[in-house]
């Protein structure tokens, strides 16, 4: 049987993605007493929701140039360093100015946190097994915001907002010194076997010695891709559902279904807890089945859409009264999103020709993602603020999913990376697909 210890790294990649969620899910559910502390209306904390992606868009490109010179252990480790402090920051602020510049350097941070795990991805997973890994890499990110609700709801009422965020900073710090005590390239790791590190050494990208081609061309080419923009569109269109969850679904909890801080934790993490499990077993799901279906990269492209379709069942939010069928609705939502977004990653690695790109490339995906996520808190916002509900930010969240199937089976049929005049992916043969 062959070795399997790149497991290990998914591990990794898992825990890094939930230290930088746990992060973020500490300021919604702190957010009704931070709200009531300096007076802050519905369309002020949306946009103190949405501030940590002013600087994460801004630097998203740019870590992944980073990731893509200099490697995921020494962006992954320095990353993780400042958005602890960021969030560490966020617990001693004195307004709602410092309130916005310590969630600014939490953003600043968090931009390399994709970027190195696609990288990451395309080094240690081989081409048939993506799926798996990238669902390890986003499950961590869910897994994060579980524990966040759970763990910042307790921490609160143990020691008040300020001590969660400092509680939570310091975490990440030791893991920031973690990760570069322990993470290596396939190349480096010395404790990885002939056999896997054989395995391994198929992609390019795996193999230290290899030159990233140039930064800015190889982002022109990215840009210019039509496959590159459709796949960013539809992160984008399933990731603003998520974002919407992450920022208010505690308040919407508190505000709509009367719970206090420490429920609403418990009731947000609920979905999260179940779209890492079920999020897991559909990544391992997807790779058997694009493997069996001898279909190629067409299988993946469906699968996405499929989930698109599925995680739009939160068009039903408004019409549902009893909680336990409001908690199933959220967690199939959010077990199809997270499966959607992790499989779009492993969908861009497998439509790359050149894996030295994989981390501008991930980033230009997360760009997308990220930036209808700065859009999904402040509309809410001003959703809540002008109708005093939130059936009108749902409806929207539900449509926005479904053009994202739509985008998905249109514009991905061809190669990021080569001329768009070529075939088109669906007729290239299954095994040089995968």
């Amino acid at each position: 049987m062959r070795s399997k210890k790149r497991y290990l790294v998914y591990g990794g990649m898992f825990a890094l993605m939930a230290i930088s969620y746990v992060d973020r899910a500490n300021l919604s559910v702190a957010a009704p007493l931070i709200a009531d502390a300096y007076d802050l209306s519905p369309v002020q904390m949306g946009y103190v929701f949405s501030s940590y992606l002013w600087t994460y868009l801004i630097f998203l490109v740019p870590f992944g140039v980073a990731v893509d010179r200099w490697g995921g252990r020494r962006v992954g480790a320095g990353s993780l360093l400042v958005w602890s402090v960021g969030g560490a920051l966020t617990g001693v602020v004195a307004g709602l100015g410092t309130l916005l510049a310590a969630r600014m350097v939490l953003g600043l941070g968090e931009a390399a946190g994709y970027p190195v795990g696609g990288r990451v991805v395309r080094e240690w997973a081989p081409a048939p097994e993506r799926g798996r890994a990238a669902a390890w890499l986003n499950g961590g990110a869910y897994a994060g915001l579980a524990i966040g609700a759970l763990a910042v709801g307790w921490l609160v009422s143990l020691v008040g907002w300020r001590g969660s965020f400092l509680v939570t900073g310091a975490v990440g710090i030791v893991m920031a010194l973690a990760w570069w005590a322990l993470y290596r390239a396939p190349g480096e790791a010395r404790w990885l076997g002939a056999e896997e590190r054989s395995l391994l050494a198929q992609e390019p990208v795996a193999r230290a010695d290899v030159a990233a081609p140039s930064s800015m061309a190889s982002l022109r080419i990215l840009l210019r891709s039509r496959t590159m923009w459709g796949l960013a569109l539809t992160q984008g269109c399933a990731g603003y559902t998520l974002y919407l969850f992450m920022t208010w679904l505690p308040t919407y909890l508190v505000d709509s279904r009367g719970l206090d801080v420490v429920k609403s934790g418990l009731f947000t993490a609920v979905p999260y807890a179940v779209a890492v499990v079920l999020g897991l077993a559909l990544g391992k799901a997807s790779d058997a089945y694009l493997q069996a279906s001898g279909i190629g990269l067409d299988a993946r492209r469906r699968l996405v859409a499929g989930c698109m379709v599925l995680s739009s069942v939160i068009l039903l939010t408004p019409l549902v009264d009893q909680t336990w069928i409001l908690l199933a609705l959220f967690s199939i939502s959010l077990t199809c999103v997270s499966t959607a977004m992790g499989m779009c990653i492993a969908l861009t690695n497998d439509l790359l020709r050149d894996g030295r790109r994989a981390g501008v490339a991930v980033s230009c995906l997360i760009f997308g993602g990220n930036s209808f996520g700065l859009a999904a808190p402040i509309v809410t916002g001003y959703v809540v603020a002008s109708t005093g509900a939130y059936s009108a930010a749902f409806l929207l969240a539900g449509v926005l999913l479904l053009v994202g199937c739509v985008t998905v089976l249109t514009l991905t049929r061809t190669p990021i990376d080569e001329d768009p005049v070529v075939a088109p992916l669906d007729a290239v043969p299954a095994r040089a697909a995968s």
